[in-house]
């Protein structure tokens, strides 16, 4: 796989100096102002994951979208894993996306999908009755039938009449303007990243078909992730396997304990209604008996490491108990939101939304997580930002 020459510094652009500007003013906006004025170069960090790659401006999980996150700075960058109709590995953010990620439904292979497209429907006032809806999966096509497609930027029109309109979705504060990106295996994900001499967080996706598929169990699946970087020669300190099953992260800890040191869970109890993120007691388990079964890394969702108090963004109760029971934290997901109207309303800021008045705010979001959270990585669609100030940090 051909790339461009690595980079020995990060390229950031305009967009981390952009956001500086509208920060308002505080001690924090002065010392970063202060590195831009002084700083000539910039580079990549181990504090940035690449989210998809670069998944504001460029399609998810494609060789375009990887190469502008090393580019920006990102030190680490994630493949989200699922399987193929033949049992091969693919870099995909669900195994049932590629109606909204790739131009599947304009190619022959949209005979294929589990739904088929069926456009909008309108009642005779012109109001929306039924939204246009599809499904294709990564586990109704062949490994050579996906490398066929071409990714896009997430997203769809609810109310297209046709394929063509269906697919442009994509919501107006990102872009399509660096259209189609080139869809990869886990494999050629893994071969890229070691050009790029970055580490890399793979998440075994769940599947959205039963357990075993065509023979492959859970356990299989998880192994096989692991199996491919050993295959690959990728040191174990290099590769941070992330999962939302805690099932998966144990596997690795007792199989793989190598790779399994530096397993991810990923924190999807917010779904629980019985779960809430200020109250210990509804933990199960707590951050106390995730350390004794051997989880290292927790990584929940920004929102859930943050609280307010008096206006001021300062660490939850759920940042406070993981740090004592010697968690490792990683927080997600950082340029994910339009900020644009602040932080009220958007999910990933739910906690406190009301001190991110301006796009720029994010960097106290980013401070407070950083700084005060002591949160040791940070997954971000645009790595540009997140680069810019753990350079200024010297994280």
């Amino acid at each position: 796989m051909e790339v461009s020459p690595t980079l020995q510094y990060a390229l950031l652009g305009p967009r981390p100096f952009f956001l500086l500007d509208t920060l308002r003013d505080s001690s924090l906006k002065d010392q970063l102002t202060r590195c831009a004025r002084r700083r000539r170069f910039y580079r990549k960090s181990e504090f940035v994951i690449g989210h998809r790659g670069a998944a504001l401006m460029f399609p998810e999980h494609s060789k375009e979208s990887y190469l502008a996150a090393a580019r920006m700075g990102a030190g680490i960058l994630e493949c989200d894993v699922t399987f193929t109709k033949d049992k091969h590995l693919v870099c995909r953010h669900s195994q049932c996306d590629l109606h909204t990620t790739t131009n599947l439904l304009e190619t022959p292979l949209a005979e294929k999908c589990r739904v088929p497209f069926q456009p909008a429907e309108f009642d005779a006032q012109g109001n929306l009755i039924r939204p246009a809806t599809a499904l294709c999966c990564t586990s109704d096509l062949t490994l050579e039938e996906f490398k066929s497609l071409k990714a896009k930027m997430d997203g769809f029109n609810p109310r297209a009449r046709t394929v063509a309109e269906y697919l442009q979705g994509t919501p107006s504060w990102r872009t399509d303007l660096y259209g189609y990106g080139t869809v990869l295996s886990h494999k050629e994900s893994i071969a890229l990243f070691k050009k790029l001499k970055v580490k890399m967080t793979p998440e075994l996706k769940a599947p959205e078909v039963p357990m075993p598929f065509a023979g492959l169990s859970q356990e299989a699946y998880a192994q096989k992730l692991i199996d491919e970087y050993k295959e690959a020669g990728v040191p174990p300190e290099h590769v941070f396997p992330q999962s939302f099953n805690l099932s998966d992260v144990l596997y690795w800890i007792e199989h793989e304990p190598e790779f399994g040191r530096q397993a991810v869970f990923l924190d999807g109890r917010y779904e629980d209604p019985s779960f809430r993120h200020d109250d210990p007691a509804t933990w199960r388990p707590s951050m106390e008996e995730l350390a004794r079964l051997g989880v290292k890394i927790l990584a929940p969702p920004l929102w859930m490491l943050l609280s307010l108090e008096g206006g001021e963004i300062v660490p939850s109760i759920y940042a406070r108990r993981a740090k004592a029971a010697g968690l490792r934290l990683f927080a997600w997901t950082l340029e994910r939101s339009d900020l644009r109207q602040g932080g009220v309303g958007q999910w990933y800021y739910q906690t406190v939304g009301e001190a991110v008045r301006s796009p720029g705010d994010l960097y106290l979001v980013l401070d407070a997580l950083a700084r005060r959270a002591s949160v040791s990585a940070i997954f971000t669609d645009w790595p540009a930002t997140a680069a810019f100030y753990a350079n200024c940090m010297g994280l």
